[in-house]
């Protein structure tokens, strides 16, 4: 059976975003609920990869990383200000049914 996607939302992402997401049953963690606050992107890519989480995050350098090669569990990026919290909420679901942790190991999804 599939691995279900789990996430992490770096610190660009409002903590509502894991709100929404726990009420609807998804295993989210945040950059402030587990310390990496102000840590380099590298810190926060080995901790997702760790975790097997789905890196979330509005940073344009996490698509450079993934475009050098870095080793990682899955990012999906989207533009700052591109969603309000629910239509990003509602796009992160639809990534969760629609692809396995296992199909989005070392992929960058833009949302």
């Amino acid at each position: 059976m599939p691995t279900p996607l789990r996430f992490h939302l770096d610190e660009h992402v409002s903590p509502a975003v894991a709100e929404g997401l726990r009420r609807r049953g998804v295993d989210v963690t945040t950059t402030q609920e587990i310390g990496l606050r102000g840590s380099q992107d590298s810190d926060h890519l080995a901790f997702a990869l760790s975790q097997q989480r789905v890196l979330v995050t509005h940073d344009r350098d996490f698509p450079r990383s993934h475009a050098a090669g870095v080793q990682h569990s899955g990012i999906a990026y989207c533009y700052q200000q591109k969603y309000s919290v629910g239509d990003l909420i509602r796009a992160l679901l639809v990534l969760r049914d629609s692809l396995s942790a296992e199909e989005m190991q070392g992929t960058l999804e833009y949302l």
